[in-house]
């Protein structure tokens, strides 16, 4: 079994990312999330040896109301799922899907090719893909004298 060499800072964005989740899963059982004009879409991230993924549940929305911003190793999903109802005479008795804009963000522990990110809509889910940098080497940098 090869040894795997930790780093530090892909450490600490995991433990910033497990806090995320318990934060969010904790609104999401005080219902604090189902305020309206909020959603919170649900996201799975995972890694494979090559490539790290992001999927995002998005039912109801389409693909022109969902902005991708990506910029110094974090990815952003946001947008709009806009609430559709029939006809005004509509009297709600309970209302538990999430409706309105929403916007989650995700620090990547891998550098990645940006130039080879790419997602795909289908389904009401979304999937983004970063190819991870092959080349993970050192580089000793030499220092000069004056």
């Amino acid at each position: 079994m090869a040894h795997q060499r930790r780093h530090p800072l892909r450490d600490i964005l995991d433990l910033q990312d497990r806090m995320n989740r318990v934060f969010e899963e904790s609104l999401r059982d005080t219902g604090l999330s189902r305020l309206p004009g909020h959603c919170v879409p649900p996201v799975d991230v995972f890694e494979d040896d090559e490539v790290m993924y992001i999927r995002a549940e998005l039912p109801g929305v389409k693909r022109e109301d969902i902005v991708l911003d990506f910029s110094d190793g974090v990815i952003t999903i946001s947008g709009t799922k806009p609430f559709a109802h029939d006809s005004q005479k509509e009297n709600y008795h309970m209302i538990e899907r999430q409706y309105g804009s929403f916007r989650r963000s995700f620090s990547l522990s891998y550098p990645v090719d940006t130039s080879k990110v790419r997602a795909k809509f289908e389904s009401g889910v979304l999937e983004v893909s970063f190819p991870k940098v092959e080349d993970r080497s050192t580089r000793r940098i030499p220092i000069n004298e004056r």
